[in-house]
């Protein structure tokens, strides 16, 4: 029986975290059962950092960014010496199951760990990269999205107003979600990705005949593009094209922060009620997701094994759009 509920955010931050820690205290209060926040993740639970959490603990931080049970990772935890001390303190501390707030590596090392100690926990997909399979949007996709497209409006005021060519480049070192959507949504003239081929000829040839028709021109860079980011794609251009001027801006962390968008703090809510009762009813290795608008269930095999792909009709319209 489930008696006290462990919480946790794990890797990167994202907006709609501290939304999805409310909403598990305050089902689990709803339904009689404790919640211990562990603080800075699987680092937290090695060294039994963890914290009581009531309702009014979690009041007025629904609109707040970041996690205010920090977040960290752990290579200890991935050893054996390092799980036991986990499963050590999570004993010690009374916990019956665990709410993982995060993305794949975070859900793995749950995975073995669960397999490990017969540990249940049930997993939220927390992560700005969108990769998860199981669920059309992980929680702080949309946050992140409207923070990098946001810059990029402003970058191309600035770019129109000199006429220059910039690089933008935007997180994404193993998928190119971010930079597909904004890309597209900000009226890019060519979206690098990591999933696709960088033809630098072409690229070369498109920004030639924009600076014959004297257009500033925006290129969208994932930081894991396979021609090796926006610095060194810039560093080509510039060898081929001398007398552009070109300019480089890494929007970085910056798209991790900030305020949840109400589509974030929705599901932050709806994934986090799900996830409570989850464990309550004695499901444990699933990750709850949203499917066409509806909580969808996946086993945590299947949401870790292969990352979810890019929109086929979006990729079509990069080129459509661009031209």
């Amino acid at each position: 029986m489930i008696k006290k509920i462990g919480v946790f955010t794990s890797g990167g931050d994202a907006p709609g975290m501290n939304a999805c820690i409310r909403a598990v205290v305050r089902c689990a209060a709803s339904h009689k059962k404790e919640v211990t926040g562990i603080l800075h993740g699987f680092d937290g639970m090695i060294k039994g950092t963890m914290i009581k959490l009531f309702p009014n603990d979690v009041s007025n931080i629904i609109h707040r960014g970041g996690t205010i049970i920090k977040t960290a990772r752990s290579k200890e935890f991935m050893t054996h010496v390092g799980m036991r001390k986990a499963y050590e303190n999570l004993k010690r501390h009374h916990i019956d199951g665990l709410v993982a707030i995060g993305g794949e590596g975070t859900f793995k090392g749950c995975s073995e760990f669960s397999q490990k100690y017969d540990f249940p926990f049930i997993g939220i997909p927390g992560t700005i990269d969108n990769d998860l399979c199981g669920t059309d949007y992980t929680l702080g996709f949309d946050t992140a999205i409207n923070t990098t497209l946001e810059a990029i409006d402003k970058i191309k005021d600035t770019a129109a107003s000199h006429d220059r060519l910039f690089f933008v480049e935007v997180m994404g070192r193993d998928t190119g979600y971010i930079a597909l959507w904004t890309g597209i949504a900000s009226g890019a003239d060519e979206i690098l990705l990591p999933e696709t081929k960088t033809d630098i000829p072409a690229l070369i040839k498109l920004l030639e005949q924009r600076q014959k028709q004297g257009k500033s021109t925006i290129v969208i860079v994932a930081e894991g593009d396979e021609a090796g980011g926006a610095l060194k794609t810039a560093d080509e251009v510039r060898k081929k094209l001398p007398e552009l001027d070109t300019r480089v801006t890494i929007l970085g962390h910056i798209q991790r922060g900030g305020s949840p968008t109400c589509f974030d703090r929705i599901m932050a809510t709806r994934l986090g009620v799900a996830a409570v009762e989850l464990l309550i009813s004695g499901e444990s290795g699933k990750m709850v997701g949203m499917i066409n608008n509806q909580l969808a269930i996946t086993p945590l095999e299947s949401a870790c094994k292969a990352r979810s792909p890019l929109d086929k009709e979006l990729l079509r319209f990069i080129k459509m759009m661009t031209s």
